[in-house]
């Protein structure tokens, strides 16, 4: 069952002169819908035919709404339309010409042809790509499908719709145009291939929803063997915002980085990113928790990440699970599943404990549970306080990186965003309910990008003169 997320129908009734609409409410609302909205499509003599917006708690709701309206005297169910499908009705984003072409004069200076100039241009200096193609603003955003939100391994078409929201965000928060990419394999090889040749047309790569370990040597190879940026956006914007949030979570608490001791639960992509841009950041005491149990350098692991890991982190060289990982923690980093915390846990940690469960749909731990116990937490819901969103990272990140015409996305740009995250949330507004800034806040593109471009410039990584990378 998928909870949360937006269950809204629209039912179209026809109701007999006489019906009462009040008892047609009540019966909605004691189903479990919610009217938001009313209209009306028809007025007859016998009948009037109207629209009714309802809110759901659950999907399953609607059925019980739906039935409880059938079986109203005077009511008959006309249309239903789920609104959210309503949206994603051919599609949610398309392409639109930057220039009409209303003559053929026009016609022969963007087409043949006037365009075959640009093409020599072009031929000649192969950099003119990004001043005369949507090269310099576009950026692929490319899955295969097999790691999408929490449904998993659902396939490219399944995933198209995600990659479209996505595409959608970046154009409405930062002005870059994005396109979705849906590959029909999960080979590596192949990816890395199909994404180097399709490389010219882009401005930067967006990888999306592709799982672990896989994501971690196609990004490897595509950062190694391109020379615009490959960002991964399941590690790095998971972390980026992560380390946006702790950075006002200690302010709250008190604490130093450099003092924390971190659990971060759930090895995997995010897990592994989250841990890097920690010990880029100054955090010296990680403990890493996967279904064997606490990761320490003594154990025999297949996966390779897994091996890094524990060479890596645990410097007290713990063994156990997440209760005994958790003794005398400042900070849990959850990037795992429902139901892995638990509130004896949460009362093992140090005073104050800082919790992130991140987990979506579904936290670590339910936060009515965990919040009589915690002083800050944190989830990757929009439906309580202090969203962990990627909406905060991705398109600051690569406005940036496109103004810069970075070469790549590097540590120093990634904690130049977590900071300027951070600095969007001021000091009249900081409280516990409130570590990192609103994802519809319009200073955070503009603090993200001009941070990034910032750190690409000074990292040596950009391609533009300086007065030229910063916007105003």
């Amino acid at each position: 069952m998928i909870t949360g997320g937006g269950f809204s129908i629209i039912v179209r009734l026809e109701m007999a002169a006489g019906t009462g609409f009040s008892q047609v409410a009540a019966a909605i609302a004691d189903a479990g819908g919610d009217i938001v909205a009313l209209d009306t499509v028809h007025v007859g003599r016998h009948a009037v035919l109207r629209d009714i917006t309802v809110n759901l708690r659950r999907e399953e709701d609607g059925e019980q709404v739906l039935a409880a309206l059938r079986n109203h005297p005077g009511v008959r169910v006309v249309h239903v339309s789920d609104r959210t499908f309503l949206v994603h009705l051919g599609g949610k984003i398309e392409v639109q010409a930057k220039t009409p072409v209303k003559n053929r004069d026009d016609l022969s200076r963007v087409y043949t042809p006037g365009v075959a100039r640009v093409c020599l241009a072009i031929r000649d200096d192969p950099a003119k790509a990004f001043q005369l193609t949507i090269k310099r603003n576009t950026v692929a955003v490319v899955t295969d499908g097999t790691a999408v939100l929490g449904l998993g391994d659902i396939g490219p078409e399944a995933a198209l719709p995600v990659m479209e929201g996505k595409a959608m965000l970046f154009k409405q928060f930062a002005d870059v145009d994005a396109f979705p990419i849906c590959l029909a394999t999960r080979d590596p090889d192949e990816i890395v291939r199909t994404v180097k040749a399709i490389a010219p047309a882009f401005g930067g790569i967006n990888l999306e929803d592709i799982s672990a370990p896989r994501c971690f040597e196609i990004e490897t190879r595509l950062k190694a063997e391109l020379d615009i940026p490959v960002f991964h956006d399941d590690q790095h914007g998971t972390a980026v915002v992560m380390l946006a949030g702790l950075l006002n979570a200690v302010r709250l608490v008190g604490k130093r980085l450099t003092d924390l001791k971190v659990v971060v639960c759930g090895i995997g992509a995010a897990g592994v990113a989250c841990t890097k841009i920690l010990l880029a950041a100054g955090v010296q005491h990680i403990t890493g928790v996967d279904r064997p149990g606490i990761l320490h350098p003594e154990a025999a692991y297949d996966n390779p990440v897994w091996r890094w890991y524990a060479a890596h982190t645990n410097p007290e060289r713990r063994q156990g699970g997440l209760a005994e990982a958790l003794d005398g923690a400042d900070v849990f980093i959850g990037v795992s599943g429902p139901g892995v915390l638990r509130v004896e846990h949460i009362q093992r940690m140090a005073r104050d404990p800082i919790v992130f469960a991140m987990a979506n749909p579904t936290p670590e731990i339910p936060p009515e549970e965990a919040e009589p116990y915690v002083r800050i937490l944190a989830t990757g819901r929009s439906d309580y306080p202090n969203q962990i969103n990627n909406v905060l990272c991705f398109p600051g990140m690569f406005r940036g990186a496109l103004d810069a015409r970075a070469r790549e996305i590097n540590e120093e740009m990634k904690l130049a965003a977590a900071r300027a995250i951070a600095s969007c949330v001021g000091e009249d507004e900081l409280n516990e309910q409130y570590i990192v800034p609103s994802v519809f806040n319009q200073r955070v593109v503009k603090a993200v990008s001009r941070a990034v471009a910032e750190a690409a410039y000074q990292t040596g990584v950009a391609r533009r003169d300086a007065p030229h990378v910063l916007r105003d």
